[in-house]
């Protein structure tokens, strides 16, 4: 049995017990349908659509509807599947929320439909779908558009630069929002597009900065982009608890939507998606900026722990369920998370990580002295979150939230990465690697091996296999930056590094005094450092952030 797809059936079930009979029928017929070979095998799952349908009719829904007009066209009974599709058009109970029309206007119907394509109801069904959809989207428009609606403000009326400075801190251009609800859409490219669904407190007001929460879902293989979201398939089933205490804790929960070719974990043209989300959503509402979490469940944990390794700026802190603690697309850098924090929510049956190597990363986790938890739930498979004893790890997961915050300017940094695009984190920016050069002796690899690997069998039973796998690999070579600074001066090393930008605050340094920066033991830089107009007002456009605020630059080259 793919585990992913049994994954996703339990995401998405939120059938209610007194359906159990229709569902009970409705499923048979589809077991049928999926071995028939001749059309006494169609009729057989057409017959118990139509029990189910005479038995049951309160529990009929656009699933059920699409089927039996699919099988009555398979068997050239046109009356019949158009009459089926004329009540799947205009039903109010479509799947997951989507509207029941949905599918009439997907490629299966291609397919699914031939025997009615040339029939002139055909046109005439699918005219009125069309002009559903328009009506569809443009509501959908309309909410977004009343989603970015903010009070208008220019940072450029600042007369000086510490006004400006002050400004950018104090900005809050935000007003009240119609909805608590919004799906909204995010561009991928000049083609495809993708959505995130944001879900707001019962008593937002624009006054008061609130946190928020990522959720990355899991299963990105078998995921596919949706131009906009419902609040069925993300408040409720599997992700009931956080809704629940988002809404005791009132933090703004966001669950973007992946796909196999753009998502959190591999490949890498999807991971710019959260960190861009946060920016769209800081311009309109009211969020801490110091208090911007991330968290998610298998290939979503994967790549909530990618971002602490890659790309940490914004965020505060990360969580992950049934986590594979590894980057896909690189190396991974565990000594990064020394600039913030993470929490496992593990199992001891879980197929996707076993827990011999979630011991053996903890402990090196412990060893960095890291600020890194695992909390172990014994009993439970790879879909803890299913279960309500996962509840108990959601309570941990928003008190961590309630108390924890981001520090902006961090007197001490430690980063490292192969890749050019990831070479920033806080006041360390636009980093350039240099593999040419020999790394530092201080510059150490750090890995451990997996032996033991929990695997399902054909009897889909859980067995133990021996392996011989390290636990990260590592395609590149690296560069790290060891950074601290105190009393305006700051100390650098470098390995593997050509070049790179200290990002500054006047929080962090007196600008009354000359800023030192050493790099490698050498005496790199010894100026004032003003405050840059164009600089400040560029970089907030870019990052929307106004807890870290930063006022000019000081570029390194080596």
């Amino acid at each position: 049995m793919n585990r992913y797809l049994t994954w996703l059936a339990m995401l998405f079930s939120t059938i209610i017990m007194a359906q159990e009979n229709y569902v009970t029928l409705t499923e048979k017929a589809d077991d049928i349908v999926s071995n028939a070979k001749e059309d006494s095998d169609y009729n057989k799952a057409l017959r118990l659509y139509e029990q189910a349908f005479k038995q049951y009719p309160d529990s009929i829904n656009a699933f059920g509807l699409y089927e039996i007009s699919k099988l009555y066209s398979r068997l050239k009974e046109k009356d019949k599947a158009f009459t089926y599709l004329q009540i799947l058009s205009n039903s109010s109970k479509g799947e997951y929320g989507f509207p029941a029309w949905r599918p009439i206007l997907d490629k299966d119907i291609y397919e699914d439909f031939k025997n009615l394509l040339q029939d002139p109801r055909w046109e005439t069904l699918t005219n009125t779908v069309l002009k559903k959809q328009k009506h569809f989207y443009e509501a959908l428009l309309k909410s977004e558009k009343e989603f970015y609606k903010v009070k208008k403000s220019s940072l450029k009326n600042s007369k000086t630069n510490v006004e400006l400075y002050k400004a950018i801190k104090q900005n809050a251009p935000y007003i009240e929002k119609k909805q608590k609800n919004y799906s909204i859409s995010l561009p991928i490219n000049d083609t495809l597009q993708t959505s995130f669904f944001i879900h707001l407190p019962k008593n937002y007001t624009p006054t008061k900065k609130y946190s928020l929460l990522f959720f990355l879902h899991g299963a990105v293989r078998h995921s596919r982009l949706l131009d906009y979201q419902t609040a069925e398939i993300n408040l409720e089933a599997w992700n009931r608890f956080y809704t629940k205490y988002a809404d005791l804790n009132e933090v703004i929960m966001v669950f973007p939507r992946g796909s196999k070719e753009y998502n959190w974990m591999t490949p890498d043209e999807g991971f710019f998606m959260v960190p861009k989300i946060v920016r769209m959503i800081k311009k309109c509402i009211n969020i801490d900026d110091n208090k911007v979490f991330i968290c998610g469940h298998s290939n979503g944990a994967t790549g909530s722990f990618s971002y602490l390794m890659k790309q940490s700026t914004d965020f505060a802190g990360f969580y992950g369920f049934n986590t594979e603690p590894m980057v896909n697309t690189g190396g991974t850098f565990v000594e990064n998370i020394l600039n913030r924090s993470f929490i496992n929510f593990s199992t001891d049956l879980d197929y996707y990580y076993p827990p011999n190597a979630n011991d053996d990363f903890t402990a090196m986790m412990k060893n960095i002295k890291a600020d890194y938890k695992e909390y172990r739930y014994n009993g439970f498979p790879h879909w803890f979150p299913q279960f309500n004893e996962s509840e108990p790890a959601y309570q941990i997961l928003f008190e961590d939230i309630k108390k924890r915050e981001r520090n902006p300017f961090p007197k001490e940094i430690t980063w490292e990465f192969d890749d050019n695009n990831y070479g920033s984190t806080d006041w360390i920016n636009n980093s350039k690697l240099d593999t040419l050069i020999p790394k530092a002796k201080w510059h150490k690899e750090l890995n451990f091996k997996i032996t033991k690997w929990l695997e399902y069998d054909d009897k889909d039973e859980l067995k133990t296999i021996d392996v011989d796998k390290n636990a990260f690999d590592f395609p590149r070579q690296s560069g790290m930056i060891k950074a601290v600074y105190n009393n305006n001066v700051f100390t650098v090393e470098t390995s593997r590094i050509k070049s790179f930008v200290i990002n500054i605050s006047p929080e962090m340094v007196n600008l009354k005094e000359k800023v030192k920066v050493y790099i490698n033991g050498k005496l790199y830089f010894n100026e004032y450092v003003y405050y840059n107009r164009d600089f400040m007002l560029k970089n907030f456009q870019k990052n929307k952030d106004r807890e870290q605020v930063w006022i000019n630059e000081i570029k390194i080259n080596l």
